[in-house]
Parts: structure tokens; sequence; C-alpha cells
């Protein structure tokens, strides 16, 4: 039987790399890791795991066939657990620079129930930031 220990990547194919890079990279702090243009893949980190953009029109992209839209994303959400979690600061921080937050919710993840927030990449995918586990 297999023990999954963490999640190593999440792979998320994008319409417009650069600037879905630029969106994780400057605003959510995944400084980038690798890049492939060859493939149209840029790793990014994110903690221990990394968050993998890869191009609709590049050599994977084009696998994984027609590119995601409004009523056909990659994905529901990807959860990403912070440290320092304020919601204010957060929702002050996003403001600045024209990212909405959603309100705070306590939720059940991976390290138990705390507080998180959710907001949207530039393509529409589903992000929510969730504190560590409350004391």
């Amino acid at each position: 039987m297999l023990r999954i220990q963490a999640i190593d990547h999440v792979v998320i194919r994008a319409i417009d790399l650069e600037r879905m890079v630029a969106f994780y990279r400057d605003v959510l702090g995944c400084p980038v890791e690798r890049r492939r243009d060859d493939l149209g893949l840029v790793h990014l980190r994110a903690g221990d795991s990394l968050i993998d953009l890869v191009a609709v029109d590049g050599r994977l992209g084009r696998a994984g066939g027609a590119a995601p839209g409004r009523e056909a994303r990659n994905m529901e959400h990807l959860c990403l657990r912070i440290e320092d979690f304020d919601h204010a600061r957060l929702r002050e921080a996003f403001a600045r620079v024209g990212v909405d937050v959603g309100p705070e919710e306590d939720n059940f993840g991976a390290h138990g129930d705390g507080p998180s927030l959710y907001l949207r990449d530039p393509e529409g995918n589903g992000i929510e930031l969730k504190a560590a586990v409350r004391g």
C-alpha cells in the first residue's frame, strides 16, 4: 500500500503563460525554480512543493486538449498553507494589486481546522490561502 507523504507539484495549464507566471511569482510570492521553454513549462516554488504552469499552446499543453475557459477550468482550487495569516493585511495587500479576496472562512485542511480565504488567478483558477491549525 502506498503512503503519500505530501503533494510534490500541481500542474496548471495556462492560456497566457507569462501573465500567470507574473501572478504566482509577484502576487503570491512563488519564485521561479526552473523554466523549460522547449516544453512551455515553468516550475514555481511553493514551500516544499511546486506549482507548474504549462502553456496550452506548448509541447506539453497541447496534449491536454482545449484551453480552460469560463465553463471549463483546470481545477476547482488549489490550497496553499501560509504563515502569518492576517485576513485584513492580506485583503489590503491583494487590493493594492487589483486582486479580489473573499471573506475569511474556517475550513478543514491537511493540518486541521483554521481560517482561509479565496481568490482567483488571472485565468479564473481558484486559490485558497489557509492558515496553520488554530491552537
